[in-house]
């Protein structure tokens, strides 16, 4: 296999703050979905889009089918106006599974029928000097919190004027920070980050003309943090092989590789496929990227959605460095890198197996009784 195309790490860079610099909650991507786009015609990269938004994109292989698929989604967490409060503040529930702890402070804005409103998520009791010790006693959930507009409120009839109900979307301000040191600080790194890798990936192969032996489907979902994900952007039963995108979590007990790719081994949907992950693996070896293994407990991605769906496909995860996910999330760029090289190795690599060209195949190259009890390959 020839060597892994160099990573423009510019691209990826500038590519990742154009995508944090705009906001996707799940139920309000059109505008990221834009953005793909424009990004993937200016690489020269065919796309469709499904009714709601969700991108499949294709990079051309010596074989039509089976296809090879990456996905990576492009909605975020968020909030919603869940009703208008007496006091002219806003009452909000989370989109997608967050801690309030990680909403308070935070700048915020609505996004109503009539134009969009600036604010700050507070605790009720916000002021010390009102409520003394209590500002560090109140529990910590989403009914202790409010949203405090910036705008002459001071009653729901005040709201009602204005053009603020319930249901209005709300955006959190990601609080970017590329450090001079190549750590990134943002709210959304999930799966923005993944995001930008695996674009980086396709400038890479497209920038070098690399060969690909299979079509790959890259795939942009746009409700993964709801938990519906790939499962309605695979059409065609054409897909063998599927590799999620997000992020790894750099936390006790967990073995992620702080500035390299993890290959997850099982997420909390079960065991990720044998074969995949191991061919990885095998990748990672072969071009010296640096590399872990991890396991995930509360997680699933957009593999997970893919299977319930129905879809009869290999799936592995791979991972980029996340500290602190779905909250304030840091990484550092030479994990995205690797995560990049990986995806573009996978991409020029051999098909696993032949069989998998057909959902139903002969036992002709089907894995051998003891493919997975006897040692073949170093560790």
């Amino acid at each position: 296999m020839p060597p892994v195309p160099l990573i423009n790490k510019d691209f990826l860079l500038s590519t990742l703050k154009r995508l944090l610099d705009t906001p996707s909650p799940s139920g309000m991507t059109d505008a990221v979905v834009h953005l793909v786009c424009d990004i993937l015609e200016s690489l020269g990269i065919d796309y469709t889009l499904s009714r709601r938004g969700a991108i499949r994109a294709v990079l051309p292989g010596s074989a039509y089918s089976p296809k090879r698929a990456i996905a990576a989604h492009l909605d975020t967490l968020g909030a919603m106006v869940k009703s208008l409060k007496p006091n002219g503040r806003l009452e909000l529930v989370p989109i997608g599974f967050w801690s309030s702890r990680f909403a308070e402070g935070a700048r915020v804005t609505i996004y109503s029928d009539n134009g969009t409103f600036r604010g700050t998520v507070l605790p009720l009791k916000a002021s010390g000097h009102t409520f003394n010790k209590e500002i560090d006693t109140q529990p910590v959930d989403w009914k202790q919190l409010e949203v405090r507009l910036d705008e002459r409120v001071g009653s729901i009839g005040d709201l009602m004027r204005l053009g603020v109900r319930v249901g209005d979307t709300i955006a959190v301000d990601p609080g970017t920070e590329f450090g001079p040191n190549g750590f990134i600080t943002s709210r959304y790194l999930d799966d923005k980050a993944g995001v930008a890798s695996l674009l980086a990936a396709a400038e890479a192969i497209k920038r070098t003309g690399a060969l690909l032996p299979l079509d790959v489907l890259l795939l942009f979902t746009i409700s993964e943090e709801v938990g519906v994900g790939a499962s309605h952007i695979l059409h065609g039963g054409d897909v063998a092989e599927m590799i999620s995108v997000d992020n790894g979590t750099n936390a006790e007990g967990q073995n992620t590789s702080d500035y390299g790719v993890t290959i997850a081994m099982m997420d909390s949907a079960g065991p990720f496929d044998w074969h995949l992950t191991r061919h990885l693996l095998s990748l990672c070896r072969e071009h010296g990227i640096e590399h872990a293994r991890d396991v995930f407990r509360f997680y699933r991605s957009d593999a997970a959605s893919a299977l319930e769906a129905g879809n009869d496909i290999r799936t592995a995860l791979l991972c980029f460095a996340c500290d602190a996910s779905h909250g304030w999330e840091r990484t550092h760029e030479d994990s995205l890198i690797a995560l990049a090289r990986l995806l573009a190795a996978q991409m020029m690599s051999d098909p696993l197996f032949q069989r998998d060209s057909k959902p139903l195949g002969p036992m002709d190259d089907f894995p051998s009784a003891d493919a997975q009890t006897t040692p073949d390959t170093p560790l």
